[in-house]
């Protein structure tokens, strides 16, 4: 840290108490000054000597006969005037990053320019400032800190435009040109560590894009919007790096429970507004921030209560990212809302054009499949869903992000199990949505023995299930009955084998269709011993 010392006289200040100073001198004092609920006794000419704005003051006084000055509205407040005052009377003071800003305010404030006197404070605070402070990252930092309290002083005397230039222009130079100091939390230091880098130890650390990041981070809402803001409009630093300070700065100080959330939610309301607007805009080929950053911004936004402007802007980006979402993600919002995001995902997809499209075909991305697939897990693992919020949802799904019904075909199962309440017809329309030829082997063999599933979708899984395990055409189906061997079908469910061999009752069909009709039997020997033996096969499963 850059300091600065002035002065070269022992410092003869003291106290009486919390709230009386006076300075030490040969002299008894003759000026009585009330700062805020500090009073100092000081001397006049000292004072006088360096302050335009103490000349004047001193001045009225004596015109109304006093020997006391009341300052109400000094920036810095009676910390500051204490510097000053000292600075008057050549006492050693020292200055840091986190008083020249006060100093500097209160010093314009008492007018200490010079033609008060040569070499003043302002003058001294400048060369500070210029030669020291704007040159030092971490100083430049920590002098921005301060300046939100000291405003508007701070913005007229543009100390705030020149730390942000400072830092700004820092954080888009050459990393490996860095020669200062900065935090960097590394992952392989673990996930609290911070580790100072050193000029010393770039040697063998590769200095990161996004090493400014957490220094930058400290500031609060309004002055890291200024930076952020200054540093996308140059357009030299990566979106990437942009959203990881958005997405670091949001962890740091936007609260986790919700209880923390709407208890502030007006300074919460805030930053959540202001990191929206400084988002890089969002698209399928780019991914900035990730989805699972942008709906927790988005439930957070809903829960401060955000302007309606910010709430779309999120459930958009969303849309655009839908595809890198997880299930834990979605399951934080509504249902309402989740359908909000699938149908604006769908709008898009339709604006794709066909180029894009091939192209994502091609470079595997499957942005639809894994919509399909987010939202069927999302449906089996929502258990709050009505049947008509499932079904509505599931509609939204267009059969090309479907080429396999599993995931459907669990979530329907999951909802039957949790809802046993249902009606026939309820049961209906739910397992509607469902294409039973889409289904696996593996969930078609567990449809089949599933009792809550409607009789009617049995029938016709274990219909499907024939004619691909037979690869026969639907005219055949009867005879490829006869595959199933009496382990296969002690192994179904009762409800199940009634079903099957109320379908396909183990008979061959005779080339004779009157005799079959007229004796229930086959006309030859071998044809008679086969159907006996099925007759027996059935009679010992049942």
């Amino acid at each position: 840290m850059k300091f600065m010392k002035l002065g070269s006289k022992p410092d003869t200040f003291e106290a009486d108490g919390k709230f009386v100073k006076y300075a030490i001198s040969d002299l008894d004092s003759d000026l009585t000054i009330n700062v805020g609920e500090v009073t100092f006794h000081l001397h006049k000419f000292p004072l006088l000597s360096k302050s335009n704005r103490m000349q004047r003051l001193v001045c009225q006084v004596n015109e109304d006969k006093t020997d006391e000055i009341t300052i109400l509205d000094i920036p810095g407040g009676h910390e500051a005037f204490e510097i000053c005052a000292k600075f008057c009377y050549g006492m050693t003071v020292t200055l840091n990053a986190f008083d020249i800003t006060a100093v500097r305010c209160a010093a314009e404030y008492l007018e200490m320019t010079e033609d008060a006197d040569r070499g003043n404070l302002i003058y001294k605070t400048e060369v500070f400032l210029n030669s020291g402070i704007f040159r030092s990252w971490k100083d430049s930092i920590n002098v921005l800190q301060t300046t939100k309290s000291l405003l508007p002083w701070s913005e007229d005397l543009k100390l705030v435009g020149r730390c942000i230039d400072s830092v700004s222009s820092k954080i888009l130079v050459n990393p490996e040109t860095i020669t200062w100091s900065y935090t960097h939390n590394r992952k392989l230091s673990g996930p609290d560590k911070i580790i100072e880098y050193h000029r010393e130890k770039r040697e063998e650390n590769v200095i990161p894009k996004d090493w400014w990041v957490e220094d930058v981070c400290v500031l609060e809402i309004d002055m890291f919007k200024r930076v952020m803001s200054t540093v996308k409009s140059s357009g030299r630093m990566n979106n990437g790096v942009i959203a990881e300070a958005l997405r670091y700065y949001v962890a740091k100080w936007l609260p986790e429970s919700m209880e923390s959330l709407t208890s502030e939610a007006s300074s919460n309301k805030h930053l959540v507004e202001t990191v929206v607007f400084l988002l890089p805009r969002v698209n399928r080929a780019m991914s900035y921030s990730t989805c699972s950053f942008l709906l927790k911004l988005l439930k957070a936004s809903i829960l401060v209560g955000a302007d309606e402007t910010v709430k779309e802007d999120l459930v958009e980006n969303v849309s655009l990212k839908l595809h890198e979402a997880s299930v834990k993600d979605l399951l934080i919002h509504e249902v309402e809302l989740v359908h909000r995001i699938v149908d604006q995902f769908m709008a898009e997809e339709k604006r794709v054009s066909e180029d894009d499209r091939y192209k994502e075909f091609v470079l595997g991305n499957g942005i639809l499949l894994s919509v399909g697939r987010l939202i069927d897990a999302y449906l089996a693992h929502n258990s709050a869903l009505t049947l008509s919020s499932f079904i509505t949802l599931s509609e939204l799904i267009p059969e090309s992000a479907r080429p396999i019904h599993d995931g459907l075909y669990k979530a329907i199962d999951t909802f039957l199990k949790e809802h046993l309440e249902l009606t026939k017809s309820e049961k209906k329309r739910l397992c509607g949505l469902m294409d039973v030829r889409k289904l696996t082997t593996e969930a078609s063999t567990h449809a089949a023995q599933n009792e809550r599933l409607p009789l009617r979708v049995v029938v016709q899984v274990l219909y499907f299930e024939q004619l691909r395990a037979n690869h026969s055409p639907v005219e055949s189906v009867a005879a490829s009955s006869q595959s199933l061997t009496p382990v296969e079908k002690t192994l179904m469910p009762s409800r199940s084998r009634r079903i099957f061999e109320k379908i396909w009752p183990g008979k061959r069909e005779s080339s004779n269709k009157s005799s079959e009709v007229s004796s229930g039997s086959s006309q030859s020997p071998p044809a008679k011993s086969t159907s006996s033996s099925s007759r027996r096969r059935r009679h010992s499963i049942s």
